[in-house]
This record gives C-alpha cells, structure tokens and sequence, in this order.
C-alpha cells in the first residue's frame, strides 16, 4: 500500500469518479485505475464501486476513507517540511475556474511574488467547482478561486468573498440574433461545462439545451466568436467594458441574462494553513489586488498558459 495508491483511492471517493480524479491528479484515467485496482488487492476489497448514479463505497471502503484522508494530508505537510529543511522557497498552489485564471491569476500572483522575493514559490491553474474543495482539502492546493461557496462535504474549509461582479451577455456591435436565448449560440470558455461556475449558472437560469453551446478555450475566443454575429458569449462585464466601447460588442438585454457573481476564496482553516496561503488571502484584500482584479491588463496568452501538475508525490 503506496500514498499514491491512496491518494487515488481519496479522489475518486470524495470526486466520484476516476476521471475526475484523474483529472485532479493532472494523470491519465488509467494511472489512476491502476494505483486503485493495486490498492484494491492489496486490502482485498473493491473499496468503491460503480452503481446507476456513480461510484459507491464499499463498508471497507467508508471505514478506509477517514484515514486514508489523513495518511494522505500527512504525505502532504512531511513533503514540505523536508522542502522547509532544505532551504527551498515556500509553495503556493491556487486554483481557479478557468475565467478566472484567464485574466487574474497571472498579474495577481506575480504582484504577489514581488513581495516575497525568493521565497515563495507559486504556481496556478485551472479546476472546476467540485474539484476545488477537495484539493485544498487534501492539501493539493493552497487556495482555490470561485465563483460560487463550495458545498461542504466535511473537510472544514473556510470560505470567504473576495470580490463582486457582473456577468452579462454579449454578441456582435450589430446583432443579428433571432428567436430567443433557447434558440442562440452560446460560445463560452471551459467554465461553462462547471455547472458550479458563474457561467454554467447562467446557462442552467436560461434552460440552455447542451446543442446549443459551443466551447472555446478561453473567454476571450468565445467573445471573438460573438463578435462574428453568430451568436453570444457571457462575459464578466468589466472585463468585456474595452470591447463595449470600441462598439466590437454589444451587450444583450434580455431577460435573464446578467447574474450578480462572486468570486470567493477558500483555504484551509487558518490553523492549519501555510504561511505563503495565509498571505496571499490578506493580499487578496489589499488595494493593489482590487485593482488588478478590477482592470487585470491583457490576462494570459492561450499559448503562453499551462496549468500545472500539482501532486509531487505521484511518481
């Protein structure tokens, strides 16, 4: 029995499924079938199980859970202090919906950086809703952005807002749109397949059906291909304001689509987090870090963006 084996186990229990795990994880679906069918004969039990609405634990496996959860927070809080003894910088692991990532965790992480010169070592990427109270919670991240409170599940996080938003619908300078929302285009970036995200929100308000979403890979191409006149995007309004100037876009004004957002943040309880978390969540409400998340620039480049891999204790 490995802490990869269990660390896979925890996942797939607390996501419900292999694929979510995996996608956590940052591995393929099979590493993680592996990990779990080897800690599966080694314990000589399914542990979980696969039923009409998901995965199911076993007993053995509901009793394995607790403490595997614990083993696997342990592997966790030993790798950085080995990390602390060697002299290495401090970790800072966020993760964000991808709206979030696209335009304010690079210029809110590097002005962050600033601060702590040498000493922190941070690094971003991109999850859904479901997934990010169980990475904070299995020390897998640091701190995780949202749009929306995770539900609690019994791992004690705290949860707070950061900042509050818009979200709107916008299309071409000159729209062109028949019918209603049911009967549009809508183009959206990843966070639009999270339905905990603001913008699956949205669609889920509307009745949106699944054959009428197209999914780019970012915001920003979902607004160039609003632009073209075929259809809409929704769009954090102060992010889009530019392009509603320059009359590229026009804002949609029927009913239903705006939502009054927030993004939160959420982090182990202050006990239990890391100094560089701690930091960070007071950065978050300074000055300087409302305005970047007010007027964050340009965001990241599609290709310049690589969410990382997370979980140093998988190989």
């Amino acid at each position: 029995m490995t802490l990869t084996q269990l660390n896979a186990f925890v996942l797939v229990a607390r996501l419900g499924s292999v694929t979510a795990a995996a996608s956590a994880l940052g591995v393929s679906e099979s590493a993680v079938s592996q990990a779990l069918s080897a800690l599966r004969l080694h314990l000589g039990d399914q542990l979980v199980t696969r039923g009409p609405v998901g995965m199911t634990l076993t007993a053995g496996g509901s009793r394995l859970l607790a403490t595997a959860s614990q083993i696997v927070v342990l592997g966790a809080e030993a790798h950085a202090a080995v990390r602390a003894a060697q002299g290495a910088p401090e970790q800072l692991r966020v993760v964000s919906t991808a709206t979030f990532a696209e335009f304010m965790i690079s210029p809110l992480t590097e002005a962050f950086s600033k601060r702590f010169p040498g000493s922190v070592e941070v690094s971003a990427g991109v999850a859904v809703t479901q997934e990010m109270i169980v990475l904070v919670g299995n020390r897998l991240a640091d701190v995780a952005i949202s749009s929306a409170p995770p539900e609690d599940t019994g791992l004690r996080l705290v949860t707070e807002p950061i900042f509050k938003y818009r979200l709107v619908v916008v299309t071409a300078g000159q729209p062109r749109l028949r019918g209603g929302p049911r009967q549009w285009l809508w183009f959206v970036d990843p966070s639009g397949t999270d339905p905990g995200s603001e913008t699956g929100q949205l669609l889920a308000g509307l009745g949106i059906p699944e054959d009428q979403v197209r999914v780019f890979q970012n915001q920003t191409a979902a607004w160039a291909a609003a632009a073209d006149g075929t259809g809409v995007a929704p769009a954090v309004e102060h992010l889009v304001a530019q392009r509603l100037r320059r009359g590229e876009l026009s804002r949609v004004d029927a009913p239903g689509c705006k939502l009054d957002a927030c993004w939160h943040v959420t982090l182990l309880p202050r006990q239990h987090q890391s100094v560089a978390a701690s930091s960070f969540r007071r950065y978050l409400g300074t000055p300087e870090a409302m305005h970047l998340m007010r007027a964050p620039g340009g965001g990241v480049p599609p290709s310049r963006f690589r969410p990382p891999v997370y979980v140093t204790i998988w190989s």
